[in-house]
């Protein structure tokens, strides 16, 4: 497995990455919060499926859904999804997460 990283210095960061790269009408995105860091895993080979960009940045966040708000790069814990002008992520805390753990030891 071939794994490419990007290091941000906050969450924020992370998120407004995500929000950009993301397909244009999808506002709901998953991140992970795991062994200390919230990271997002990008496939960046549609054929072999090995290779995975490593977006993330030092820090952790609760299970559940964040409204992420680009214009003023801040996020809030939220019940649902409500607005299609809003970006929308969904923090899981897997209890193993082997792509993650492969990614981290070469960090």
């Amino acid at each position: 497995m071939r794994i490419e990283y990007e290091e941000f210095g906050s969450i924020e960061d992370v998120f407004l990455y995500m929000s950009a790269a993301a397909p244009p009408m999808k506002n709901t995105l998953p991140v992970n919060s795991y062994r200390g860091y919230v990271m997002s895993f990008i496939p960046t080979s549609s054929h072999s499926g090995d290779s995975y960009l490593m977006i993330y940045a030092k820090g952790s966040l609760e299970k559940g859904i964040y409204e992420f708000d680009l214009e003023t790069r801040a996020y809030k814990a939220v019940p649902t999804v409500e607005r299609a002008d809003k970006h929308y992520f969904v923090s899981l805390t897997p209890t193993k997460n082997t792509i993650a753990d492969a990614a981290l030891e070469k960090l």
